[in-house]
């Protein structure tokens, strides 16, 4: 396989399909790199440099090793990796992260010395990898044509890849070992996944799962879980089993890392692992995995302002990766936690990044690549508009690109940060006022989240990094460190240490001009007081700056509500929130106590004073106030005297166009108005008006008079008549409120349903009458009415009744009501209003 691709790769590019174990992460950069088949004596003959892309630190560094080993050689001479916070560069073949080679890119686009470059794992579609793919094809278009590109994978879309290359497909077989692949689904119906929620139901099942796997299988166990709660919680369930059980996820110490991949002893183990352990790796000893059938992928709640990772189905690609680990070195067996008839129904692959997360950073690293919109870069996927145009908002607030999009000296030198912007920014403007020492602890804290048994509280989480022996607080003091230089040096390597390529990288901050003026500059001999990190998590998260409503209910900038589980300060700097299932709030997770002058300092960019003219339920009138707020949070209003009438009149329009009608004062009259006009307009169209909701809520800034309390309805409603040509004068004629019937009486006519008004009236009352009555030529619908007013029969037809249908009701009521007449004919009978023997008298 490797001399096929190094074939291919002399042509310029390559898409390369493998499945796991095959080499393609090892085999075939030494085959580039010609530190393959040769005497080490003439191996430096041939001066080929290639780097490999690894999306993940833990596969970058087993990668490197596995190839020096390889080559008989230590790390960091033939062979060498840099993730973020180690360097050991190699002399010919360097594995990177696909973020230390986006900086690297920025700060030196032709890749100087460097003949090609293996982007492995692209089916993952990590937002880094996609960004660095799509600058090494702009490279290879203007600046290196000779650079060489291959995009690797054991479970790609090959066919996208090869055209956004315009490369050839290698598929290569190699040597693989038979997986037989075992379905078991839980015995009952589980909970779907929601947010970071997983049911604990689920949990059980893969812990069961497992202690069957490790009855009926030789070998170590891969279990694969999607987060470091779902780990902990299976590791809990597999107490006293007869293995060594090991966790290994991104925040897993280095060491824990190595002795994971290096392999174990006599003992069996059982590895609980994300989907770090999907590809890159091989596991010593593993010939079974479990797979849950879950991974977390990053998702955005506009909504709600927050960006969080959310629980998915794995796709069919990730499943395939993950069964591979059970055949690296010999037939293995997976295990899925779901039925077979699922699988058509996973998705092919996973979602692409670009399509789902925050593109802060992403448009960060177009902007200073000179192309803001992204517009111009060869991409699988391109960006969502809307969130292009959120992270656009979000780099304008913090200095980071001008109105038109281009990259700024401070928006360059965050890039090189090796951090997301806002946290990048909160490294720059704190270390003027607090240090550069104390902001980049707090910076790493919340870019490291601790573990949840630090609280919730990002101060005393601080404390506790600060003297704990964990292997979090270790990564979290190299992180520090890290940030530490950067804010102070410009960088001098690739491994992300720097501070950027900016202009002005090298320069030690000067005080922002929104510095906050409460916080002390501190030295960083001295230790920062504690509005330290609050400063550093509201410069980062402006609009995550909230107010206390009631008890531990806040309210954030953003407009987000947010409940706190421990916190009861009445400003929070809130660094991580998530959205419970079921829980129509944010939930703090970790954040910081502030007051309303750090909170004014930090989201000055979200400050206004402005006029709030609205209409107010509670006092059914429009309130007129001039206030401050922060974002969403209100901060001082005072009472508008002299409010602008144009504005209050909106104001009640809107109201109006949002309540409804129902907001005025409708009198009977009025109703009764509106019903004949409705009557009207549809027996007779123009030039009677419509007014149903739609119509008059359309246009009641013509009729709607001196406001929504003043106003009288019927008045206004007398306004819209057709006054022009005479029509309006024959209302009373077309459409009479009452009719007056054979008795002499005058009965009020029910418009309410338009399309056939009523009459409702005594049945003797219409004695005589052969002719049903009419309004505007529409027969009434008539209601006879028993001598006791109650309805005995409905008719638009009197004629037809009287000849057919008076004859049941008279022998059914004239016992019942023997004073009243009743005669055999009524349509020759005399109407009346009275008894038979008032009758007579009269």
């Amino acid at each position: 396989m490797p001399p096929r691709v190094s074939a291919l790769a002399e042509k310029g590019a390559a898409v390369l399909t493998a499945p796991p174990g095959t080499g393609k992460t090892t085999l075939v950069p030494l085959d580039l790199a010609g530190l393959t088949g040769q005497d080490p004596r003439t191996r430096n003959r041939t001066r080929s440099r290639v780097l490999i892309a690894e999306p993940r630190r833990i596969a970058a560094r087993a990668a490197a090793r596995r190839m020096a080993w390889l080559t008989g050689e230590d790390v960091g001479r033939s062979v060498g990796f840099t993730v973020r916070g180690e360097h050991h560069p190699g002399s010919r073949v360097e594995v990177v992260t696909t973020g230390v080679l986006l900086q690297r890119l920025q700060r030196d686009p032709e890749l100087e010395g460097v003949d090609a470059v293996i982007l492995d794992e692209c089916h993952e579609r990590h937002l880094d990898a996609d960004t660095v793919a799509a600058f090494l094809l702009d490279v290879r278009a203007t600046l290196r044509p000779d650079l060489k590109l291959v995009a690797a994978s054991a479970t790609t879309d090959a066919e996208g890849w090869a055209r956004l290359l315009d490369a050839p497909v290698v598929e290569a077989h190699g040597v693989s070992h038979p997986v037989h692949v075992e379905h078991a689904p839980p015995p009952r119906p589980v909970r779907p996944p929601h947010g970071m929620y997983v049911d604990p139901a689920l949990l059980e099942h893969v812990a069961a799962v497992v202690r069957r796997a490790l009855d009926e299988q030789s070998g170590d166990v891969l279990c694969f879980l999607p987060g470091v709660g779902e780990i902990g919680r299976v590791a809990g369930r597999l107490a006293g089993v007869p293995a060594e059980v090991l966790q290994v996820h991104g925040r897993a110490p280095a060491a824990v890392q190595d002795a994971v991949l290096a392999g174990g002893g006599a003992a069996r183990r059982i590895v609980l692992a994300t989907s770090v352990a999907e590809s890159s790796l091989t596991v010593p000893g593993v010939r079974v995995v479990v797979d849950s059938g879950l991974a977390r992928e990053p998702r955005v709640d506009h909504a709600r302002g927050l960006a969080a990772l959310a629980t998915v189905r794995a796709s069919r690609a990730a499943a395939r990766q993950r069964a591979g680990r059970a055949g690296r070195e010999a037939p293995g067996t997976v295990y899925r936690c779901w039925a077979e008839a699922e699988d058509a129904r996973l998705p092919r692959f996973p979602s692409p990044e670009i399509a789902v997360a925050d593109l802060t950073a992403f448009a960060l690293q177009t902007a200073a690549w000179g192309d803001p919109d992204a517009s111009g870069l060869a991409l699988l996927d391109p960006p969502p508009a809307g969130a292009m145009a959120a992270a656009r908002e979000a780099l304008t607030a913090i200095g980071a690109v001008d109105g038109d999009g281009r990259v700024t000296d401070r928006g360059r030198r965050m890039t090189g940060m090796g951090v997301h912007p806002r946290l990048a920014r909160a490294l720059l403007d704190g270390a003027a006022v607090v240090g550069a020492r104390t902001a980049a602890e707090v910076v790493a804290l919340i870019g490291e989240e601790p573990p949840r048994s630090y609280g919730d509280d990002l101060t005393a989480a601080w404390r506790e990094a600060r003297r704990g022996g964990d292997a979090y607080a270790t990564r979290w003091r190299t992180e520090a460190r890290r940030l530490e230089r950067a804010v102070r040096e410009r960088p001098n390597d690739g491994s992300g240490s720097g501070s950027g390529s900016g202009d002005n990288a090298g320069e030690q901050p000067r005080t922002p001009p929104h510095a906050h003026p409460r916080v002390r500059s501190t030295t960083d001999s001295t230790p920062a007081d504690n509005t330290a990190p609050g400063l550093i998590a509201a410069l980062a998260f402006p609009e995550r700056i909230a107010r206390r409503r009631t008890g531990r209910t806040y309210l954030m900038a953003s407009g987000t509500r947010a409940e706190s589980t421990g916190l009861t300060a009445d400003w929070l700097a809130i660094a991580v929130a998530d959205r419970p299932i079921g829980a129509p709030d944010a939930r703090i997770r970790l954040a910081a106590p502030v007051d309303e002058g750090t909170a004014r300092t930090a989201a000055a960019a979200l400050l206004r004073t402005e006029d709030d003219i609205r209409w107010d339920p509670a006092r059914g009138a429009v309130t007129a106030r001039r206030v401050t707020r922060l974002g969403a949070v209100e901060l001082e209003a005072r009472a508008l005297r002299d409010p602008d009438p144009a504005l209050v009149r909106g104001a009640e329009l809107a109201a109006l166009r949002r309540e409804g009608l129902g907001l005025l004062r409708w009198t009977q009259d009025a109703r009764a108005l509106r019903q004949r006009l409705a009557f009207l307009h549809r027996a007779l169209g123009e030039p009677w008006p419509d007014v149903s909701d739609a119509a008059l809520l359309a246009g009641a800034d013509g009729w709607l008079g001196a406001g929504i309390a003043r106003t009288d309805v019927r008045q206004a409603l007398t306004g819209l008549l057709p006054w022009a040509g005479g029509a309006a004068a024959r209302l009373d004629e077309l459409a009479p409120e009452r009719l007056e019937v054979p008795s002499g009486s005058r009965i009020r006519i029910d418009y309410s349903d338009e399309e056939r008004p009523v009459l409702a009236v005594k049945l003797q009352e219409m004695f005589g009458l052969h002719e049903t009555p009419a309004v505007a030529g529409v027969p009434l619908l008539v209601h006879l009415l028993s001598p006791a007013g109650r309805p005995v029969a409905v008719t638009a037809d009197l004629a037809s009744f009287w000849a057919g249908g008076y004859a049941g009701v008279r022998a059914e009521l004239r016992g019942r009501y023997p004073k009243h007449p009743w005669p055999e004919d009524p349509a020759g009978a005399r109407p009346t209003r009275h008894t038979k023997a008032r009758e007579s008298r009269g």
